[in-house]
């Protein structure tokens, strides 16, 4: 029986992906601009509690905002190839940061790519 990346990595995993990344975004001259002072932290906890929930852990996203409607809630946000790739580039690097096992950080990441290039919502 396969265990979900929730079980491999539990809530501890998940915090060290979304700190990792989010300590990466103030200085980055792509993203950092796209979240308003003094965010960083709710964002890091929304995205948290969504990768928990999408991966076999509690529904707190769910919960606390109802569907996820990624398209719509990024909308705003002018997200091309560059952004997307850049994203994908901080996630990355927070994942192997982070030390989770490369099984878990393989189908983290492969989730990561996809959910990013779905995002783009703007021609380069």
């Amino acid at each position: 029986m396969e265990i979900s990346l929730y079980e491999a990595i539990g809530e501890e995993g998940f915090n060290e992906v979304t700190k990792a990344f989010y300590s990466q975004v103030p200085d980055d001259e792509i993203l950092g601009p796209m979240y308003p002072p003094g965010q960083l932290e709710d964002a890091r906890v929304r995205l948290r509690d969504f990768l928990v929930g999408r991966f076999g852990g509690p529904p707190r996203y769910i919960l606390r905002r109802g569907h996820p409607r990624l398209r719509m809630r990024h909308m705003p946000f002018p997200i091309d190839r560059r952004a997307r790739d850049r994203w994908v580039e901080l996630m990355a690097t927070a994942v192997e940061q982070s030390g989770i096992p490369a099984g878990a950080a393989e189908q983290l990441m492969r989730f990561c790519e996809n959910a990013a290039t779905f995002l783009i919502n703007r021609q380069a």
